[in-house]
């Protein structure tokens, strides 16, 4: 009696065989990815042979020497000098702006009150001389004391003929009526006048204290006006101030008297000599520069308050000092090298400590003597070189960093190299284990194709070929 034939699997197998494979190949993926996340902020190990890999990202502070051809030194032109004694003329330039020498400005107010009459100088910017009419003014309290001073003089011409005591008394009286219109500005011809004419002015003029140039006007006619009210400001422009801005490293190097040079703009060609006035002793904080002042001679009025100007201050002349080039100094952020060439041609990199500076040459405190040749031009390519050596050198001892080939193996069918497995190649890794081999997956491109199952009859008497699915589902 022939037994019943056992049914097919199920054909919804299928997709759960496809589920495993692929967490086969997940799963490692999955572990390296893990590895790499909780392991990515911690330091690098040191390796058996004592390198020190963080140092390569250092820059140039873990610079080491270089060896180049004659022809990559003209390819990427490296340039050599010597260190030498050299007199380091020093410049410092700095841009300034032309102002009113302070020294020279000068106020017109009144010592009384009163009100304006009329006015001679009626705009700013008018060029006025020492004793220019500026206005008129009507004071209750000049015209008592020009009363006073009238008063005074007839009696004093009443005790002409009496007693010494009372002439001398008549005398101080007016004295002291003189002075009193003195101190109140009112000039001395004016007084003169009074006296001889034997009247009184009900307007007094008021004259310009001094020679110069209205750079402000704060009075109209008719305006009444009180005592120190300012009226005027007047500024003698024959001589102006040139302010400027110095860093602080610059500091040293200037004091009060030391000849300086301005140009402007204004002025193409034409050099103004003067000298440093005064160095502030403040330090603005958001710039890093304190303020000095020079001062210049301005004939004809031709620098004007607001021009603009470059400043140039030689340094006073020193002895000579140790410099090199400007382009030999490499400043890597934490300290300064140069790059030195030795006697078998490699180029070594040396930390110096660096002094003042000129346009064109620094000088050199420490690290160098005379007679040592660095590189002159360049300086940066040949630290990234420096560097670059270091970078490839210090991998070499890196965990999993071997890049050897496996032997090359043929098969009967095929003569090229097998490539190597993921797996193959990061079973050398730390704490990466090997996983199985994948099974085969048939329908996947590069894959071998399944072994056919052997066909069995069925229930009808006919065959199948064992494989489920081809159909979409069971019957």
């Amino acid at each position: 009696m022939t037994a019943p034939h056992e049914p097919a699997p199920a054909r919804g197998t299928s997709p759960a065989r496809l589920v495993r494979r692929t967490l086969l190949v997940l799963a490692p993926l999955a572990a390296l990815g893990a590895a790499w996340w909780f392991t990515r902020g911690a330091p690098a190990p040191v390796a058996a042979g004592g390198h020190d890999h963080s140092t390569m990202a250092m820059g140039g502070d873990s610079a080491r020497s270089v060896s180049l051809s004659a022809s990559d030194e003209h390819r990427i032109g490296v340039t050599f000098a010597e260190a030498t004694y050299t007199p380091l003329d020093r410049q410092v330039r700095t841009v300034g702006q032309v102002s009113v020498d302070e020294t020279r400005m000068h106020t017109v107010s009144l010592k009384v009150d009163g009100w304006v009459g009329r006015l001679y100088v009626d705009y700013t910017g008018q060029s006025v001389a020492s004793g220019t009419p500026l206005l008129s003014i009507y004071s209750p309290m000049l015209v008592t004391a020009q009363e006073e001073l009238l008063l005074a003089k007839r009696l004093a011409q009443q005790v002409a003929g009496g007693s010494a005591q009372a002439r001398s008394e008549s005398d101080d009286l007016v004295a002291a009526a003189r002075r009193r219109l003195a101190w109140w500005d009112v000039p001395q011809g004016t007084i003169d006048h009074i006296e001889h004419s034997n009247q009184v002015q009900r307007t007094i003029t008021l004259r310009a204290p001094a020679g110069g140039v209205v750079v402000e006007k704060l009075v109209t006619a008719g305006q009444r006006v009180m005592a120190g009210e300012t009226l005027y400001r007047l500024a003698d422009l024959s001589s102006v101030w040139v302010d400027g801005e110095v860093y602080e490293q610059d500091l040293r190097t200037l004091s009060v008297g030391q000849l300086a040079t301005a140009e402007f703009d204004a002025l193409p060609g034409e050099r103004f000599t003067g000298r440093v006035s005064h160095v502030f002793p403040i330090l603005t904080p958001e710039t890093r520069t304190a303020r000095i002042r020079l001062s210049l001679r301005n004939p004809g009025l031709r620098l004007k308050p607001g021009m603009y100007a470059t400043l140039l201050l030689d340094e006073p002349a020193r002895r000579p000092v140790l410099t090199v080039p400007r382009g030999a100094v490499l400043a890597t952020g934490e300290r300064q090298l140069v790059f030195v060439r030795r006697s078998n041609g490699q180029l070594e990199p040396r930390q110096v400590q660096i002094g003042a500076t000129s346009d064109t040459r620094i000088e050199i405190l420490r690290g160098l003597v005379a007679g040592d040749t660095v590189v002159a031009s360049a300086t940066f390519l040949v630290d990234a070189e420096s560097n670059l050596g270091t970078a490839l050198g210090g991998m070499g001892d890196m965990p999993g960093m071997e890049f050897t080939l496996p032997p090359s193996t043929t098969s009967p069918d095929s003569t090229r190299r097998k490539p190597r497995g993921a797996s193959d190649a990061m079973k050398d890794m730390p704490g990466m284990k090997q996983s199985p081999p994948m099974p085969d997956m048939p329908g996947m491109p590069g894959m071998r194709p399944a072994t056919p199952a052997p066909k069995t009859p069925n229930k009808k008497g006919g065959e199948h070929d064992g494989h489920t699915g081809h159909d979409g589902g069971g019957r």
